[in-house]
């Protein structure tokens, strides 16, 4: 499939040679003191206050992020309601988290000095799995005990508000196996005028957290029109490379790494520790790029400062 200058990912590469992503903004809003142990994360901070969304998108964005992402990772319909909203207050609340992002995008390119140089940020909207939804670590195993019919109802319509919203491509992220993929690219052809990317959570340098072939993954998002890149995020970085390599064999879709910090999150403790790639990012960045992974950020734990620094290697 050849890049098409209508995917917004590919508007941007044609301007510069990597879309820089942001980083976590669960961890980044934890690492400011908010309690995220709920079943919405960050999304219960989207509900109790807003305004330190915005914050973290424009840190993110003043930090050189060329693509940030909607606080909707668990922000699910059935999740809200569960909480006590009505269905109109839960599918409000999707539009409020586009309108946080977008806000503080048009904020930010609203101030010469923070443009200089700059491409205009794009706003991804964010799809997350039905694993997070369950909130018991699905996302990372994706042995769901229901049924395709069930899963595209859990996610149809919020697939179709976000499509609607003013964000400039949905992100559809952390998905840990193929048939929540395939369910995702039914729903994406039913908004035909939408893009949207495709990242995978992967358990090694082989495979989706279910088993899977990432390749698998790949070659069945590679045949979908409107598939704006496919990728990885919240793995641990030593593996972006040996995955992405083999994706660059079978598509020449823009490739997507965004994984974690490389730590190591305890669900006992609820607290991370070192893994053995802590704090590579920003040196292996550069490495990803050489083999044409194109479109990088951070997920959980990687916060402004990281993405400052992932700017300055392969940008600045």
């Amino acid at each position: 499939m050849t890049h098409s200058s209508d995917n917004p990912l590919v508007s941007v590469l044609e301007k510069q040679p990597a879309v820089i992503l942001a980083g976590g903004l669960a961890t980044t809003l934890e690492d400011r003191g908010y309690d995220l142990n709920d079943e919405l994360w960050s999304a219960r901070v989207l509900l109790e206050d807003p305004g330190a969304i915005v914050q973290v998108h424009g840190d993110f964005l003043a930090a050189g992020a060329d693509c940030i992402t909607t606080a909707t990772y668990q922000a699910s319909l059935p999740g809200l309601i569960k909480k006590g909203l009505s269905l109109e207050q839960a599918r409000a609340q999707l539009n409020t988290a586009v309108d946080l992002a977008t806000g503080a995008r048009d904020e930010f390119w609203s101030r010469p000095r923070l443009r200089a140089g700059r491409v205009k940020p794009l706003v991804a909207a964010c799809v997350g799995p039905y694993g997070a939804y369950l909130a018991d670590g699905s996302e990372y195993v994706g042995n769901y005990a229901i049924d395709d019919e069930e899963l595209a109802h859990f996610h149809r319509e919020r697939f179709h508000i976000l499509a609607d919203s003013q964000a400039d491509l949905l992100g559809c992220e952390t998905l840990p196996c193929l048939r929540e993929a395939t369910v995702l690219l039914d729903l994406l052809d039913e908004v035909p005028d939408r893009w949207a990317w495709f990242s995978f959570s992967c358990r090694d340098a082989l495979h989706l957290c279910d088993g899977t072939p990432f390749v698998e993954a790949v070659e069945l998002c590679s045949t979908h029109q409107r598939v704006a890149g496919i990728g990885v995020n919240c793995t641990a970085p030593e593996f972006i490379t040996p995955l992405l390599s083999a994706a660059r064999a079978v598509t020449d879709l823009p490739l997507v790494a965004y994984p974690n910090s490389g730590e190591i999150f305890d669900p006992t403790r609820k607290s991370w520790r070192a893994g053995p790639s802590h704090s590579a990012l920003p040196e292996a960045a550069s490495e990803w790029l050489s083999l044409g992974i194109s479109v990088i950020g951070g997920c959980c734990r990687v916060g402004p400062e990281a993405i400052a620094e992932l700017r300055r290697t392969l940008l600045d």
